[in-house]
């Protein structure tokens, strides 16, 4: 067990969020990297523990064309502010990667300026790939290169060139002796060489403990990379795919069908694939405008913090914030934010407090870190499954419907379950519960120990305005209105009291609930015998309340 696997990153695009200009003159420090420090505190409220940031040192423009490695972007601060930020998190217990764009420089790199003056003459000339005297580009450089990406600002290293990869060894252990990171995400890994990656992976074992080696891989096999000998981890972009995609389809077939292909993939053990899990970052859209239905904000991420890897949430999106690609432009999906703005998020803004939540209960169930996966139900619209670990099972209920759906689910070894964002208490029957899973939103069920959580109250408000607003038709009015009286007239049977008066009266408050959970359903359209069955399954009366309040 390392630190990585019980993580919750918060994901910074520091030129964006500090306002940073696009273009670096190369002037004197402005130290904007200062104005994140009071980042530190909400990014704990919200329950992260890790902070991938970058990219951080001297580049032209948007970060990934480096100048410098070994210093920080000028618009950004000086190295003395890297360094007191890193110490700041990790004084809050927050481990710290940074970006590590080791597969190309800029043009402003010194070897690739020394061939630019000295031509053939140049050491350095063997730093990057296919260099050609004889050729020449749009800088009308007099040669031409290989590149990454298309773009001639980005100069692709020759990987196989020892001279180059003891520099960006050399880089690491700098950057771990400077600013005492905890580990780096590679950038543009998936088209890096994978004898450099290896001895990028021995140099992490080499610097610190648990140095985490993660890398931007796009589409593949996964394990190609994830393995003893190569990195630690990677993005997963498949499950990102499949997260909105599902949502925005009704289709949660797409996304349990990618999970169990990741999880396979990893040889069915919770420790086999530990992938970076995440729905936006600075590449792509913010999920709040990816989703057709915005109240899908609230499944989507109890599925990004339960499912079989590490949790990632990319600065901004916590308030349910929008960034939209314009004319091929990234710049509204790294905006500037000031934190002063959203002072009152944890309590007004619903988004802000489900992602609170979802934090503190990843921590609090180390089965959603460890704990192997079991597919319990799936249809279009509801997909349970539980994390299992030593015995003790957490499972996951969640509806993409705009109507309330009742599942029974196989249970573990316990008696009773609680639902840590809902606060509700339901009895295992038969090995089952029957839980309500409110319209477009989910629930995490835990064993419960000892007393009903003390934040059930609070929780209970963290879904509500996620939840689609519902009108009661005029049977469910008559229904709700009569129920009390049908609860008593069932349990009051016998006027004189007798030994077994209060069990009797129990029992008819229970039968009274039921018989108008099953009314309301009548007055919706036909009820099934498995529909009438899941109902008569729920005796806990707190449940049979809460399922009445639903419709």
């Amino acid at each position: 067990m390392a630190w990585y696997d019980e993580a919750i990153f918060y994901h910074i695009y520091p030129l964006g969020l500090c306002g940073a200009p696009k273009e670096n003159s190369y002037g004197e420090p402005v130290h904007r990297l200062r104005e994140l420090l009071p980042w530190i505190r909400h990014i704990k409220e919200i329950g992260c523990n890790a902070i991938y940031i970058g990219p951080l040192f001297e580049s032209v423009g948007h970060g990934y064309e480096t100048t410098d490695y070994k210093k920080l972007d000028s618009r950004l601060g000086d190295n003395q502010d890297l360094t007191d930020f890193v110490l700041a998190c990790h004084k809050e217990g927050i481990r710290i990667i940074l970006d590590g764009v080791f597969n190309h420089t800029g043009r402003d790199f010194f070897a690739f300026q020394d061939i630019r003056k000295n031509r053939e003459n140049s050491s350095y000339r063997d730093w990057y790939c296919n260099v050609n005297f004889g050729g020449n580009n749009e800088y009308n450089d007099g040669f031409s290169y290989e590149n990454w990406g298309g773009y001639n600002l980005l100069v692709k290293l020759n990987q196989h060139n020892p001279a180059v990869r003891d520099y960006i060894c050399d880089v690491i252990r700098f950057w771990v002796s400077e600013f005492d990171i905890d580990g780096i995400r590679l950038d543009a890994a998936d088209v890096l060489d994978f004898e450099y990656m290896k001895a990028l992976r021995h140099v992490a074992n080499e610097v610190k403990p648990d140095f985490w080696l993660m890398g931007e891989v796009i589409h593949g096999d996964y394990t190609r990379w994830v393995n003893e000998g190569t990195l630690h981890s990677v993005t997963n972009y498949h499950l990102h795919k499949a997260l909105y995609s599902g949502h925005n389809d009704h289709n949660f077939f797409e996304i349990a069908h990618t999970v169990k292909r990741l999880y396979e993939m990893g040889g069915n053990r919770p420790e086999g694939l530990k992938l970076y899990n995440f729905v936006d970052n600075h590449d792509v859209e913010r999920i709040y405008t990816k989703l057709t239905n915005k109240a899908h904000f609230a499944p989507v991420h109890i599925l990004l913090y339960t499912l079989p890897g590490v949790p990632s949430i990319y600065y901004g999106s916590e308030f349910a914030i929008e960034g939209k690609k314009e004319r091929g432009s990234d710049a509204s999906l790294r905006p500037a934010l000031n934190l002063d703005d959203f002072s009152d998020a944890l309590s007004q803004n619903p988004c802000t407090r489900l992602i609170a939540r979802l934090g503190t209960i990843r921590q609090e169930t180390p089965a959603l870190s460890y704990g192997d996966y079991r597919e319990l139900l799936l249809t279009n619209r509801q997909y349970a499954f539980s994390r299992n670990m030593d015995g003790v099972s957490a499972i996951v209920t969640v509806n993409n419907d705009d109507s309330d759906f009742v599942m029974t689910v196989p249970a573990g070894s316990a008696n009773t379950y609680i639902g840590k964002l809902s606060g509700e208490t339901v009895s295992a029957v038969n090995g089952n519960i029957v839980v309500n899973v409110r319209a477009n939103s989910g629930d995490i069920w835990v064993p419960l120990l000892g007393e009903k959580n003390k934040d059930s109250t609070e929780v209970e408000d963290i879904l509500e305005p996620l939840n689609k607003p519902t009108t009661l038709t005029e049977p469910e009015k008559m229904v709700m209105e009569k129920k009390p009286e049908a609860a008593a007239d069932t349990a009051d049977t016998n006027s004189t009291p007798s030994p077994d008066s209060q069990k009797t009266y129990e029992d008819g408050k229970v039968a009274g609930l039921q018989e108008a959970i099953i009314a309301i359903m009548e007055s919706k359209g036909p009820v099934t015998d498995q529909m009438r069955k899941d109902v008569y399954n729920q005796t806990h009366y707190p449940s049979l309340i809460n399922w009445i309040k639903s419709f």
